[in-house]
């Protein structure tokens, strides 16, 4: 019993009709993309836009940071909960280029100082934390919710490398959220 099978090849009429298919099509769409790489701003726009993004998501969380300190610093006995997250908040504000001259807790684990903020500008203080314990640590969650919302909502004008930058600490930060709302 002899089994035949007939394969079809390069002059096959079917493949060639699936085949100028998708060139005329990439072609089609070859073109718009064309169309709309004219309408992009100039690279100088583009890095200045960038730049005011990533200034602006920086502030935030450096602001973030601030709030940790205050925290911590009104309640000492957080502080072993809350220096991890700290720690995160600070690399986040670092990678967005923020300079937070916050005095970070110490390899030996010491909370920053309590008295007003090392980073907060002149003639402003700390931010305001609750006495309650609970009551503090759901400030700061909301805090941390507050500012992965404000690094989500920039993903649409962000350019891809900042995009996902900003969609890494939005989601660190909505991690943070959460384990702040289960500890208190």
């Amino acid at each position: 019993m002899s089994l035949t099978t007939t394969t079809r090849g390069p002059g096959d009429p079917r493949r060639r009709r699936v085949l100028a298919g998708g060139a005329a099509a990439l072609l089609a769409g070859g073109g718009a993309v064309l169309t709309g790489c004219s309408a992009d701003p100039d690279p100088g726009e583009r890095s200045s836009a960038e730049e005011r993004l990533r200034a602006r998501a920086g502030r935030g969380s450096a602001a973030l940071l601030e709030r940790y300190d205050a925290t911590i610093g009104a309640h000492a006995g957080l502080g072993e909960r809350l220096r991890p997250l700290r720690a995160e908040v600070a690399r986040h504000a670092a990678a967005l280029g923020a300079r937070p001259s916050s005095a970070s807790p110490s390899a030996s684990g010491s909370a920053p100082p309590s008295g007003p903020s090392a980073s907060a500008p002149a003639g402003t203080s700390r931010p305001a934390v609750p006495k309650d314990e609970k009551a503090a640590l759901a400030a700061l969650a909301d805090a941390e919710r507050r500012t992965a919302d404000t690094h989500t909502a920039a993903l649409a004008s962000a350019p891809p490398e900042l995009a996902r930058l900003l969609a890494s600490v939005a989601a660190s930060g909505a991690a943070h959220a959460y384990l702040l709302g289960g500890v208190a």
